[in-house]
């Protein structure tokens, strides 16, 4: 009786080898990849390291050309205008920008304008699985934009936006554009999308953005047609 519920066993445990064989040869053969693997802090951390660099490189302006940095800085950080001024409030209540082309524009840009803007935006940077099945590669998947192919003003149409209607981070960069300037922004979750998922936009994503704001206008009826 021993040497047959010895021998039952054995089978037993080689067949659960070779589920476990089968098992995992299927997986490693689906190739299976979650780009998003733990999404909510690498993008915490991302974010992080974006007002890191923001602040190192304004802190080292500041000591250099003292009130005259902003012209030898191309960081800036802004706090979203519906938080507290008052209150120091969390890194994440700000935005990071980097400036690209500085505009000439004087006009501020209000909650409640309209404006015509050129845009991409980015998530983080991650793995992906390339179309062979088996290579990785670490890229930026574009989620939205206005144009497609490199950005070229001379022929890419702008798109009309109530700038209330927009997220917060987004606004917030709007709100401190002026017209000609293209900025890169960085917007943390808490500014964005939040818990919630949006379309592409998995919960808990940090934003990357390239904007360039072409007009601002007070009525959506002032919007001109693009020629």
């Amino acid at each position: 009786m021993k040497v047959k519920k010895i021998l039952v066993l054995l089978v037993g445990l080689v067949t659960l080898v070779g589920l476990a064989f089968s098992v995992s040869s299927c997986s490693e053969k689906s190739n299976e990849w979650d780009p998003y693997y733990s999404w909510e802090s690498r993008n915490a951390l991302w974010f992080e390291q974006v007002v890191d660099s923001a602040r190192t490189a304004i802190a080292e302006a500041k000591a250099l050309y003292g009130e005259d940095w902003e012209a030898h800085c191309s960081w800036r950080m802004f706090k979203s205008l519906q938080r507290s001024a008052d209150l120091p409030g969390a890194t994440t209540d700000s935005i990071v920008c980097k400036i690209i082309t500085k505009g000439n524009g004087t006009q501020e840009v209000n909650y409640t304008d309209y404006v015509q803007i050129h845009f991409r935006g980015w998530l983080m940077p991650s793995e992906y699985i390339m179309s062979d099945g088996v290579t990785k590669e670490t890229k930026s998947v574009v989620f939205d934009q206005s144009y497609y192919g490199e950005f070229n003003p001379k022929t890419a149409a702008p798109v009309t936006m109530y700038v209330g209607g927009t997220i917060e981070g987004f606004q917030t960069a709007l709100q401190n554009m002026v017209v000609g300037d293209m900025w890169y922004v960085y917007v943390p979750q808490q500014l964005a999308y939040k818990s919630e998922s949006n379309g592409t936009v998995p919960a808990y994503s940090t934003l990357r953005f390239l904007m360039n704001l072409v007009g601002v206008y007070e009525d959506v009826e002032d919007v001109p047609a693009w020629k």
